[in-house]
């Protein structure tokens, strides 16, 4: 049988998919119990049509929990609510769909939103619901979603690398005492106990993850893998907490850069056996992280984030993007406040209203600046004033000012940035602007388009009058003339903050792009 997973913070839900399940019944012209030629997949003589092949495998209401359970269950069918407490459902399946590739997912949310069926589509989200779900569409998702685990090709038994297979697989469940030491055998494991931890950066992971693995290693065993933004350390010894936190600190802050987004947990030392439990308390611990980020900082790349993509995106998906950033600065305050006293008030009073309204102010401002240089160049007026944000009187006529202005943005975006250019193009741009501090590849910007990397350069030299490497050196080196006027990074932090490993090298295409060094034009500002 078919194991599945209801993930959803509603308990009507998880009962009313729960009742749904287990009355399901396969219908009899339903595809055979296993593909033309191949073998009984689910083990079970009950997986015919006309009975149900399905069984509950859990049921989690938060994202934390469903990580946990999907770690712990391997279920083939999962049903993912999208909106749920800790990490979202699609955070979720980014986490989880390289290593099990076979699950087969059906997101549920309450509303539909183009922007999340985007971020769907690269996981091979299988149906995509929309809640109220009758039960008629819940059995024929379940029938299709049965057609297509019965016709899933025969899965190798085990990986063939033993490290990939301890790290991706078994560390992650209570192991025998037999299956530890053959483990401990072919990985020459030092130590019989050990404990784990965590890591993801949304750049340059393999890189820097290399860099930390060999700076521990140096005074530790360590042993990694990688999937996906996360890397999973074992360090095979038991260290005294302290003394390692102290040197593991040291490590981090050299191989990051002092912008750079991280988050790690540490699990308790445990015998081989029962690794797995470092195992969940370093997901927890870096879960707890996660939730506990700064809001300001979240805010500050949410804003970075439209800024880059703004005109090269589709524009739901800006819309979606500017009404978090809206809702976060406005959170908790009351939709009659009126502008005039002091920053320091609390939550609801008008004070806090005139804030959030100076947030919005600068926002439309650097937006207007980066789509038309206004605020720049003296000889361009801008189109309109964000300084009329703050004559608003409630978040009514903010909302109505938002509808009118934010369209317009929108509208100078895509006739600034994007011109006539051809949507391959225009997706391509997009994915550069934001990427553009990784190690991105011509041949990466056209699989974001969907197309070869041979039509993407054409496009390139016929639209844009220049190649790929000039345009992404171009791009790298204006944001790094940003960031040596406006911060007080280091040459190198900024070197590696716009997509450049080596400083030198850095320094060097600096110069010759803009004629001076970094040095000197940081000198300047």
């Amino acid at each position: 049988m078919f194991s599945v997973l209801i993930v959803d913070d509603e308990d009507p839900v998880l009962e009313s998919y729960e009742f749904m399940l287990k009355n399901f019944h396969a219908r009899e012209d339903s595809p055979g119990k296993y593909p033309p030629g191949g073998e009984n997949r689910s083990g079970n003589e009950e997986d015919v049509p006309g009975s149900n092949p399905f069984v509950l495998a859990g049921k989690a209401r938060s994202g934390y929990e469903a990580l946990k359970l999907i770690y712990e269950t391997e279920p083939d069918l999962v049903f993912m609510d999208i909106n749920i407490p800790g990490l979202d459902g699609l955070s979720v399946l980014e986490d989880v769909y390289k290593k099990y590739p076979r699950m087969v997912c059906i997101l549920s949310t309450a509303y539909e939103r183009f922007d999340l069926a985007q971020r769907a589509i690269p996981l091979g989200v299988f149906a995509y619901l929309v809640k109220p779900v009758s039960k008629k569409t819940f059995f024929e998702t379940l029938e299709s979603a049965l057609a297509e685990l019965r016709s899933l090709p025969e899965e190798k038994a085990t990986l063939e690398n033993p490290l990939l297979r301890f790290l991706r697989t078994d560390i992650w469940k209570e192991l025998s005492e037999e299956t530890w030491r053959g483990y401990r055998e072919e990985l020459a494991l030092p130590s019989d106990r050990g404990f784990t931890i965590l890591l993801e950066i949304e750049t340059d992971l393999e890189k820097r993850c290399a860099l930390l693995a060999k700076e521990l290693s140096f005074k530790h065993h360590c042993v990694y893998d990688i999937m996906l933004n996360r890397v999973l350390f074992l360090v095979s010894e038991c260290p005294p907490r302290d003394l390692f936190l102290r040197r593991w600190e040291k490590i981090t802050s050299a191989v990051f850069p002092a912008n750079a987004v991280w988050r790690w947990g540490m699990g308790g030392v445990y015998r081989g056996p029962q690794l797995y439990r470092s195992c969940a308390e370093a997901l927890a611990e870096m879960e707890t992280r996660r939730a506990t980020v700064d809001t300001g900082e979240r805010d500050r790349l949410k804003i970075i984030k439209l800024r880059r993509k703004i005109g090269f995106v589709d524009p739901e998906e800006a819309r979606a993007l500017f009404r978090e950033i809206w809702e976060s600065a406005f959170a908790g305050i009351s939709g009659e406040a009126s502008p005039g006293t002091s920053s320091g008030a609390p939550p609801g009073t008008p004070g806090d209203f005139s804030a959030a309204k100076a947030a919005m102010v600068s926002l439309f401002t650097l937006l207007l600046d980066d789509i038309t240089g206004a605020f720049t160049d003296p000889e361009i007026a801008p189109p309109f004033k964000p300084a009329e944000i703050m004559g608003l009187e409630n978040t009514g006529a903010w909302k109505h000012w938002t509808e009118l202005h934010f369209e317009k943005l929108l509208l100078l975006a895509s006739e600034k940035r994007t011109g006539n250019f051809p949507p391959p193009l225009v997706k391509a741009l997009g994915y550069i602007r934001e990427h553009y501090a990784e190690g991105i590849q011509l041949g990466d910007a056209a699989e974001s388009a969907l197309v070869s990397a041979a039509y993407l350069s054409r496009l390139f030299t016929e639209r844009l009058k220049t190649n790929f490497i000039d345009y992404l050196t171009d791009l790298r080196i204006g944001e790094a003339e940003k960031l040596l006027k406006n911060s007080s990074m280091t040459i190198k932090d900024i070197a590696y903050a716009v997509g450049y490993q080596d400083p030198n090298y850095f320094s060097r295409i600096f110069k010759r792009i803009t004629g001076k060094l970094p040095t000197e034009r940081q000198r300047e500002s």
